[in-house]
């Protein structure tokens, strides 16, 4: 009976262990160490493609798309192979090694697949106006005239990384670090160049205060740290993200939380309200996993010669466009 009794004490200590939540490692000042460097490599996206109806696919459904995505990586994308023919005569693209890894498949959290970065709505698309959808397509519509450098997209010009740096609600794609001190937090994004700055236990300044990626003050809730971003400037007012323009106003607040969920892994989430934009606060679940690659100087500031270069791209293909016109 002794034994039984010991046995089962045992057991059940064994499932309150395995019960309990993940608890960080502290760092030097008593707080969950968020430090390293991470990355959400998948392809999955922020918003749910067509080809799938919810959140959590069949595992066949997910296979079919992992499959698919890896073929299209290897014809457009992948490195060129030493013996293969010279490519046929097109457009240019900007697809190459360089940007885009292999895909590595669609991401999880919590241990489950997941077709969208978004969460809610349900049908994991943005909420849009109408007034705001029209911009977001006209953005889009706009990429394809080249009359003026200050109509060109943010990251284009080295003013902001788009979607592949820090600005609230987007970390896309690329390695970003997070360093810790006693009363900030700083997240630095490897593609184009900027320093999100949260300041811990701090106040926002007077709403007249406008600055590009906002105002990002935090506070712990246990575990999580909770990050308050407001005070957007005028100028700051797209996200890209694969595909898509994300307009954020003036009025817009985006509260985000970071929590260490394992040795190995970050669950960051965010809210989006929006009013201006959108026709509901729009959430959504990224997981971040460690990473060992480090992040290399990417270089990028306003005025340098790609923009240059875009711009006479631009007066070549009007000349194009003007010698067909006119004929033989």
């Amino acid at each position: 009976m002794v034994k039984l009794a010991l046995l089962l004490m045992a057991l059940a200590a064994t499932s309150a262990l395995a019960e309990a939540p993940y608890k960080a490692p502290r760092n030097g000042y008593g707080a969950p160490d968020l430090q390293g460097v991470w990355t959400n490599g998948s392809i999955t996206r922020l918003q749910r493609p067509k080809e799938f109806e919810a959140l959590t696919p069949s595992p066949y459904a997910a296979a079919a798309y992992e499959k698919a995505s890896r073929e299209r990586y290897e014809k457009g994308v992948g490195p060129t192979r030493p013996d293969a023919p010279a490519p046929q005569a097109g457009p240019v693209q900007d697809e190459s090694p360089q940007w885009s890894e292999r895909p590595p498949g669609l991401a999880r959290v919590r241990g489950e697949i997941r077709t969208s970065w978004i969460v809610e709505p349900k049908d994991g698309r943005l909420p849009f106006t109408a007034a705001s959808r029209a911009a977001s397509e006209k953005a889009l519509k706009d990429e394809d005239v080249f009359n003026d450098p200050e109509t060109r997209p943010f990251d284009e010009r080295c003013l902001l990384g788009g979607g592949g740096g820090v600005a609230a609600p987007i970390i896309n794609r690329d390695l970003t670090r997070i360093v810790q001190t006693r009363d900030r937090l700083v997240v630095v994004g490897e593609q184009n160049h900027e320093a999100r700055i949260v300041r811990i236990g701090d106040r926002h300044p007077p709403a007249a205060v406008t600055s590009w990626m906002g105002d990002s003050i935090g506070w712990w809730e246990g575990e999580t740290l909770v990050i308050e971003t407001v005070g957007f400037s005028p100028s700051d007012r797209w996200r890209w993200n694969a595909g898509d323009w994300i307009p954020i106003s003036t009025a817009a607040k985006i509260t985000e939380r970071l929590t260490k969920v394992g040795p190995g892994e970050l669950l960051y989430q965010f809210t989006v309200d929006d009013p201006a934009n959108y026709t509901q606060a729009w959430r959504g679940e990224i997981p971040l996993q460690a990473s060992r690659q480090p992040i290399f100087e990417f270089a990028c500031h306003e005025g340098n010669y790609a923009l240059t270069n875009i711009l006479r791209g631009g007066r070549i293909a009007d000349q194009g466009k003007a010698a067909q016109a006119v004929g033989p």
